[in-house]
């Protein structure tokens, strides 16, 4: 009977913990739409500027590629929910879903972290908010570092997230 009762209380929890990561996409999914600054395709990362990717390159491989990976890759299993009921750090490559989303809400995102940017308070994640960690132009130097390593046609879809409002 314990056994079940476990059991039970084993499923609540994870229905609990995929319904929060749900309703996390979807709040992303709205701050892409709401977050978008302005109708320019370039939006604010500079993926050509060699001194800016430069930059961001370094300062990713201090501050990201621990989580993230050398190679941009993401953690293992990044879409499910670890034991402590968090997501794994995601891939920045094209494999992942950083190009999904404009440059407006990646930077605010990397700024002031998903629980601020969704208005979840009670959101649980391991990456860090860097507001008081990076200024506003390391971030971007590090997002258009993590943009010039997409592919040109995943480059293009991502401008055209830019110019969506």
């Amino acid at each position: 009977m314990a056994s079940k009762k476990k059991s039970k209380s084993q499923h609540v929890t994870k229905s609990i913990m995929v319904s929060t990561v749900l309703s996390a996409i979807v709040a992303v999914g709205l701050g892409d739409m709401l977050y978008a600054t302005d109708s320019s395709s370039q939006g604010l990362l500079r993926p050509g500027n060699e001194a800016i990717v430069t930059l961001g390159k370094g300062i990713y491989s201090e501050q990201c590629a621990a989580c993230h990976g050398d190679n941009l890759q993401g953690q293992p299993n990044w879409r499910e929910t670890n034991e402590d009921g968090r997501l794994p750090a995601p891939p920045h490559d094209e494999t992942g879903h950083t190009w999904h989303h404009a440059d407006a809400l990646l930077f605010g995102i990397t700024k002031f972290g998903l629980a601020e940017i969704g208005n979840m308070p009670d959101y649980q994640t391991d990456m860090p908010i860097y507001k008081d960690v990076l200024s506003d132009e390391e971030i971007i130097a590090v997002l258009s570092y993590i943009k010039s390593t997409w592919p040109e046609n995943i480059r293009r879809m991502h401008d055209q997230r830019n110019a969506m409002k």
